[in-house]
């Protein structure tokens, strides 16, 4: 049990309500409506084992930094309680029971699943060499709503795409504000992010403007799919949460940046994925 609980800390399994909304708000928009059950069963099992891989190798890639920052002496590995061997086993088995369940979908999934695994492999290397990580990140949790479509429609289509791009910079924004209390620690060890080559505050702007876009994003997906209003609700919730979120921190202040300013964030998923089964009731 406390081997299980280290692991969950290690992927921060709370965090998943970022991901799975948007990929059960996808499947409902592809299926115009409640989608087979077993394959939302599948597309569940599939987006959780990828995220968890994708959490493990991101702090497996950043141990030697995490260990070196006060704040996240929390994190499991940083504490020892999971060695590397450990983590790449966990890693390893997610990885399969990934693409066996990928398996059990339309064949077209297990073709694109290199396609859609790439960003999240990638991204944790990402902050050695561009500011624009954030990003990279932002794909990567893209590639739950397509995933999502992909396996209810076996095709890609233009709102799907645009969903994609909503999802892509919604995190990856996000990832931008909470990144920002890093600018110092960032450029002693020689990481890239925003906050380093813009400043705090030139992240925070272009944070802003990305959330903008990402709502006006998720605003074109409802009318190309004539959505119903309870989704515009949603939409509009969504933008509210965004909105407050950005009004509590200001460059070089980040009290309010804690973990439950991180989870607030989730209310924009939540928002969209319950908004938008409404309007299919």
């Amino acid at each position: 049990m406390s081997k299980f609980k280290s692991h969950a800390n290690n992927v921060a399994l709370p965090h998943t309500i970022f991901s799975l909304p948007f990929a059960l708000a996808s499947a409902f928009m592809a299926a115009n409506g409640p989608p087979d059950a077993w394959t939302v069963v599948l597309i569940l099992l599939a987006i959780t084992s990828a995220r968890w891989a994708a959490i493990a190798i991101d702090n497996l890639a950043d141990l030697k930094y995490d260990r070196l920052q006060p704040r996240l002496s929390y994190r499991a590995m940083v504490r020892g309680e999971i060695s590397a061997g450990e983590a790449l086993i966990f890693i390893a088995a997610c990885l399969i029971v990934l693409v066996v369940t990928v398996a059990q979908l339309p064949p077209i999934c297990l073709k694109l699943l290199p396609i859609a695994a790439a960003p999240f492999i990638i991204y944790p290397f990402t902050k050695r060499f561009t500011p624009w990580c954030h990003l990279f990140l932002g794909l990567a949790i893209a590639m739950a709503p397509a995933g999502a479509w992909v396996a209810v429609t076996e095709e890609i289509a233009l709102p799907m795409i645009i969903l994609c791009v909503a999802v892509a910079l919604w995190i990856g924004a996000f990832d931008a504000v909470y990144g920002a209390q890093d600018e110092h620690f960032d450029k002693r060890h020689g990481l890239h992010s925003l906050a380093t080559r813009y400043g705090a505050a030139g992240a925070l702007l272009i944070a802003r403007r990305l959330h903008a876009i990402s709502i006006v994003c998720f605003v074109t997906v409802g009318f190309m799919l004539n959505m119903g209003a309870a989704y515009f609700v949603g939409v509009a919730i969504a933008a509210a949460a965004l909105i407050y979120q950005h009004a509590l921190v200001r460059p070089n202040d980040y009290r309010e940046v804690t973990q439950a300013y991180f989870m607030r964030n989730g209310i924009v998923s939540i928002a969209i994925f319950i908004f938008t089964w409404l309007s299919y009731a």
